[in-house]
């Protein structure tokens, strides 16, 4: 079995409100699965049903292979990105109470919290209040707490939300160690560049329905234009640009001391009888082709289902 959650044509309504339409997405073990979407695109109803806040009105829910089941939500930890925590009471009063809550002995909880108060260098705000914390502050304890018990599987939404870009890095760092000890993450965000840096897998859902899902990597290729960006030194860079101009599309070009800049679509012609052109003309400096960040593809997608909903 290599998926440790997989949904089924799950479908949610409220009302007249379809939240969710036959919705399936398979998170592999050990992975950084993103989900996506616009505000109001059915992530947040996707994540309630796994965590069994509510039910799906079709399909099911499957957790290494079982149909989900009250029991399984221990092994499940959930960073919602509106937070909880009790502003009136103190930081370690609270965690304490909260790991307990998710089955751990008071003493296993107060030995994982000192780990984990020391890791992140806030040993000191044991006896502070929540209320005396930024959002950032009370950020890291609610972190601490959602992966207190070691969970199989890790839900965060949003989870930079508040944070400077030193703490935020700081836990990046943390889920990225959480993956390599075995631990499977559903991350959702709007912040496509962490979808970069962190993401191996993405769904990306825009009113109600699943639009498009995969490998990261494989979702580029397949995304790809076909553009390619070139700096070539030649002895007259404007007449080359002229000849390309006759045998090939391009999109933008600059010219400097020699060298021509440019980037190229190639529609009709190979990469390879481009390169070997310009070897007749000059020194290539350069030649990368242009893969699409998540960002772009994000927009493209969902621009063809029509406007981005607010």
């Amino acid at each position: 079995m290599n998926h440790i959650l997989v949904a089924n044509k799950v479908s949610k309504r409220y009302g007249d409100h379809t939240a969710l339409q036959n919705v399936s997405i398979e998170i592999p073990k050990n992975s950084i699965y993103g989900l996506l979407g616009p505000n109001g695109a059915g992530k947040t109803t996707l994540i309630r049903i796994i965590n069994q806040i509510t039910y799906p009105d079709q399909g099911e829910v499957l957790f290494e292979g079982e149909p989900l089941r009250s029991e399984h939500i221990a092994q499940i930890g959930y960073l919602p990105e509106e937070r909880g925590l009790y502003k009136s009471m103190k930081v370690g009063e609270q965690a304490l109470y909260l790991a307990q809550l998710k089955g751990l002995s008071k003493n296993d909880a107060k030995q994982r919290l000192k780990y984990w108060f020391e890791r992140l260098d806030i040993g000191n705000w044991w006896n502070k209040k929540i209320q005396e914390l930024s959002k950032g502050m009370a950020q890291k304890i609610q972190f601490i707490v959602t992966v207190l018990h070691e969970p199989k599987l890790l839900i965060f939404d949003e989870p930079f939300s508040g944070f400077d870009p030193i703490n935020a890095n700081i836990i990046k760092d943390e889920i990225l160690q959480l993956k390599e000890n075995g631990t499977s993450i559903i991350f959702s965000t709007h912040r496509m560049e962490s979808v970069e840096e962190l993401c191996e897998h993405i769904a990306l859902i825009h009113r109600s329905e699943k639009i498009l899902d995969g490998k990261l990597s494989d979702i580029k290729q397949a995304f790809k234009k076909n553009i390619f960006k070139v700096a070539v030194d030649t002895t007259a860079p404007s007449g080359l640009l002229d000849q390309l101009k006759n045998s090939f599309t391009i999109l933008d070009s600059a010219t400097s001391q020699g060298q021509l800049d440019f980037s190229v679509q190639l529609v009709n012609g190979t990469s390879n009888e481009l390169l070997n052109f310009l070897g007749t003309q000059g020194t290539i400096k350069s030649f990368t082709e242009t893969i699409p960040s998540a960002n772009e593809i994000f927009i493209r997608t969902v621009a063809k289902q029509g406007v981005i909903d607010e």
